[in-house]
């Protein structure tokens, strides 16, 4: 799976499941339960207690799943999570250096960024996409809106605070994807093991980012 076909997919599947959880049996349930119900992508953060080898056993187990490591902060960290077998790799912060190594390597960024300056940046650098985080702060898809009039050609990607309430906003706002966190990642479907939780919450986020993606969508 090249550089390309990742973009595309994560272009197409527009739904980015960030996976955030305490332990690394709690990550690999959540994004094998995701995958099953339809969406074969997350981000699994480097938060996690043995991120690397969550990344490691999926991306083997699972050829097709576009699996990407998040809170990449560093070069050295971005280095270790390619070889862990992350097809893609992202942020909560613009850092150049990690951009750069991504582009030599042929991998597939995120970056993490907040003001017009730093999403202007991150985008010349050569960034897939440019990851809008915290949108919710920052006045959700209001300031999606605001951002898409200057720049019109960046693939953003709202990310913080996106809910089954306001998916759809950030999408007609002008996000190419969406990134979910625990309204899709489920804490108590997690705990409580119970996969069909996550076969209803991805049947209705899809459903929600294909109808607001439709030219007829308000």
């Amino acid at each position: 799976m090249n550089k390309e076909t990742v973009r595309r997919r994560i272009e197409q599947l527009g739904i980015i499941p960030a996976i955030r959880v305490a332990s690394a049996d709690d990550a690999s349930f959540a994004v094998e339960s995701i995958a099953a119900s339809g969406l074969p992508i997350a981000e699994v953060t480097l938060t996690i207690p043995g991120a690397l080898d969550v990344i490691r056993q999926l991306a083997a187990k699972h050829p097709e799943l576009v699996i990407g490591a998040g809170t990449v902060l560093d070069t050295e960290t971005a280095r270790q999570c390619l070889d862990a077998g992350a097809r893609f790799i992202t942020s909560p912060e613009l850092n150049l250096e990690v951009v750069d190594f991504a582009l030599k390597h042929g991998v597939t960024v995120l970056p993490g960024a907040m003001t017009p300056t730093e999403i202007a940046a991150a985008w010349r650098a050569g960034s897939d996409f440019v990851k809008v985080f915290p949108c919710s702060a920052l006045g959700g898809a209001a300031y999606i809106r605001s951002l898409k009039a200057p720049f019109p050609r960046i693939s953003l990607v709202a990310s913080g605070g996106v809910t089954e309430q306001t998916a759809a906003e950030f999408i007609h706002a002008g996000s190419a994807v969406v990134g979910i966190g625990r309204d899709l990642v489920s804490p108590e479907a997690i705990r409580r093991r119970q996969a069909h939780w996550f076969q209803e919450l991805v049947r209705r986020f899809l459903e929600i980012v294909s109808r607001a993606r439709r030219p007829d969508a308000d």
